[in-house]
């Protein structure tokens, strides 16, 4: 298969333009098969049907979605390792995980025609990011059992990209080769790619002078104003990807070149937005949890799975012309929300209001513990190299002032040196949470 005919395959205007009509339709079609699919080979998704009082043949539209069950990372974690899927173990050609770090991991699984899948949806949306053929492709998403290396490493193979499998650590050893082999794509977390750009500057490496021209980033919340420092410091257009291991891995929406919200690929993914309390579908511009079930997943079909990310969809049209809906920023988890005071707060609303602060670098932690009955926060940020440390309470009293004027919440802010707050090599640890333990738990998206 020649090039030309490569991108054609990953990006099919017929399917990227399809008016909402016929695209609907496919949707039935495909959600039919995929309730069938589970009905008939998953326990689990038996009994939780039959305890709502459905079948699949009571799906006729896909307002009928509604009337069927969710499914939460619970029930992957209770069906550990293989309950959930819908084919033999040995029809599974490939299995990923999550960490683990708060339980037993979630295990997915993967037919062959399901990584086949993966792949030319990787290509589609690395192609519609802005990735062409024979680019040469810096991977720093971590391989093993995380979904993000292999997700982009296939993607990019499929596309016809070259392709450079990093993955994470070894930063300075990371930088010389996006050098030496003239990288013009990055992927990675956003935190990772931040720290590529911060060693880089350490280093006397000019990356804004190199081949670098596109990061494709995701797998953690990330603000406008980190793009801006990731734009800035690396000398690229950064572009926001969006998956999870549950319903895929990454390639479930990407930006475009507007970057203006993510083009979720509906033909294979049908999107919901929910109320998180009454867990009632919200119109079309609501916000609230994502909710996303799988048109095509053989090994482990996902119905109505809720993701726990707050954002909403839209479907205003967009400038190049796809009609498939879009998610717009993710503002953070439902899981990760902290109630300061009354307050309710998403460590990336945070990050949104510091990342380009006076006298601060883009490094944080947000600390929290529990004082009598009421938990408490506090915030360490990095200050800006050239600041000086008789500066330091000042600036910190700013930061303070910023947070409580824009977000309305009241937390202690105390910036420390450069280098302090621990880098990221993956997904990076934001928020370290001290209450009713002993012990320090840490969480990351």
């Amino acid at each position: 298969m020649d090039v030309a005919a490569a991108e054609m395959r990953m990006v099919d205007p017929q399917v990227e333009t399809m008016d909402r009509e016929a695209l609907a339709a496919m949707q039935v079609e495909r959600l039919r098969r995929t309730l069938a699919h589970a009905y008939a080979n998953v326990p689990h998704y038996r009994r939780a049907f039959e305890a709502r009082g459905v079948r699949p043949d009571d799906l006729r539209d896909l307002s009928d979605l509604r009337r069927f069950p969710f499914t939460v990372k619970t029930d992957l974690r209770d069906n550990y390792p293989y309950g959930l899927f819908a084919v033999p173990r040995e029809r599974v050609v490939r299995v990923h995980a999550s960490s683990g770090t708060t339980g037993k991991p979630t295990v997915v699984g993967y037919t062959a025609g399901d990584v086949d899948r993966w792949a030319d949806l990787m290509a589609r949306a690395m192609a519609t990011a802005g990735v062409r053929s024979g680019e040469v492709t810096h991977n720093a998403y971590g391989y093993g059992l995380f979904t993000g290396g292999m997700g982009f490493h296939y993607g990019a193979e499929r596309l016809g990209c070259t392709v450079v499998p990093m993955s994470g650590g070894n930063t300075e050893r990371q930088l010389q080769a996006m050098l030496d082999l003239e990288a013009s794509v990055l992927c990675a977390t956003p935190s990772y790619a931040l720290n590529l750009a911060e060693v880089a500057e350490r280093v006397g490496i000019d990356l804004p002078g190199s081949a670098l021209r596109l990061g494709l980033f995701g797998a953690e919340p990330w603000s406008d104003g980190m793009r801006r420092e990731l734009d800035t410091r690396l000398g690229i257009r950064s572009m926001d990807s969006y998956g999870l291991s549950e319903v895929m891995g990454p390639g479930v929406a990407i930006e475009c070149a507007a970057r203006c919200g993510l083009h979720g690929w509906e033909d294979h993914f049908l999107f919901e937005v929910v109320d998180p309390e009454t867990l009632e579908p919200l119109p079309m511009g609501a916000t609230g949890e994502l909710v996303i079930t799988t048109l095509t997943k053989e090994a482990l079909p996902m119905i109505r799975y809720r993701t726990r990310d707050i954002t909403r969809l839209t479907d205003a049209p967009c400038a190049c012309g796809r009609t498939h809906l879009r998610i717009m920023r993710v503002t953070g988890r439902n899981d990760d929300m902290l109630i300061i005071r009354g307050v309710n707060v998403y460590p990336s609303q945070i990050e949104a209001v510091m990342v380009g602060f006076p006298g601060t670098a883009p490094h944080y932690l947000l600390v929290v513990d529990r004082q009598g009955a009421m938990d408490r926060l506090s915030v360490q940020v990095e200050a800006a190299p050239d600041l000086a440390a008789d500066a330091y309470p000042a600036v910190a009293g700013q930061v303070r002032h910023h947070i409580k004027s824009i977000i309305g919440v009241t937390c202690g802010v105390s910036l420390v040196p450069p280098g302090t707050v621990p880098r990221s090599e993956g997904k990076a640890v934001r928020v370290r949470d001290l209450r009713g333990t002993a012990a320090t738990q840490s969480r990351s998206r």
